[in-house]
């Protein structure tokens, strides 16, 4: 019965070694750094194209052009001279299906920005900076906004760039100082790979 217990334990590490790893991104900015882990089980197209955009460099040198502090902070189009940035495609909204997984408009989760077509999403994201899905999240006659992931480290960055003063210069709640994104790099999730492969080693021997 121990052999057989022990066996099961051994068993229990490579089972979690199998489970696919939500992507994370990690964005780096003039005021510090945060992750970002994305949910592709639940808004699948949306994750997708919010990686394509990551993998291709387009948010190094854009700003967070909006800073609402008591509603959210929105970035990923323009540069730090509001310069509109090219997207690609729009994608579709998965607003819906994203909630129906759980998924809703609460502090800090993040999700896709877009205009009063509710498929018109590209590059385009905002993180809430409190709990919004009264007003953001679907009802029945009305698409709301496609929550895709969450911050999972860094929310004080998150929370400094909610508190910078803004102003109104072609668009309004623009940071007087540009809060810049250096950089967006796509890193391994939550990190469950080595101590699993460590087990199944000895298990082996």
């Amino acid at each position: 019965m121990r052999i057989a217990v022990f066996s099961i334990l051994l068993a229990l590490p490579l089972f979690a070694a199998s489970q696919p790893e939500k992507p994370r991104v990690k964005f780096t900015t003039n005021l510090g750094t945060f992750t970002l882990e994305l949910e592709p089980k639940a808004a699948p197209k949306t994750v997708s194209n919010f990686l394509n955009y990551v993998r291709k460099g387009f948010y190094k040198g854009t700003t967070f052009h909006r800073v609402i502090p008591t509603f959210m902070i929105q970035g990923g189009g323009f540069t730090a001279d509001l310069k509109k940035k090219a997207g690609d495609q729009p994608v579709v909204n998965e607003a819906k299906m994203a909630m129906e997984a759980g998924l809703h408009n609460t502090r800090g989760t993040v999700a896709m920005a877009r205009t009063n077509d509710p498929h018109s999403a590209s590059s385009q994201f905002f993180i809430n900076v409190k709990d919004n899905s009264m007003s953001l999240d679907p009802k029945p006659n009305d698409w709301g906004y496609c929550v895709f992931g969450q911050v999972v480290e860094g929310m004080e960055t998150v929370d400094k760039i909610k508190a910078v003063p803004t102003h109104n210069v072609q668009m309004s709640d623009v940071p007087v100082t540009p809060v810049i994104i250096s950089d967006a790099q796509e890193i391994q999730g939550a990190g469950e790979k080595k101590a699993p492969a460590k087990t199944s080693a000895k298990k082996k021997k």
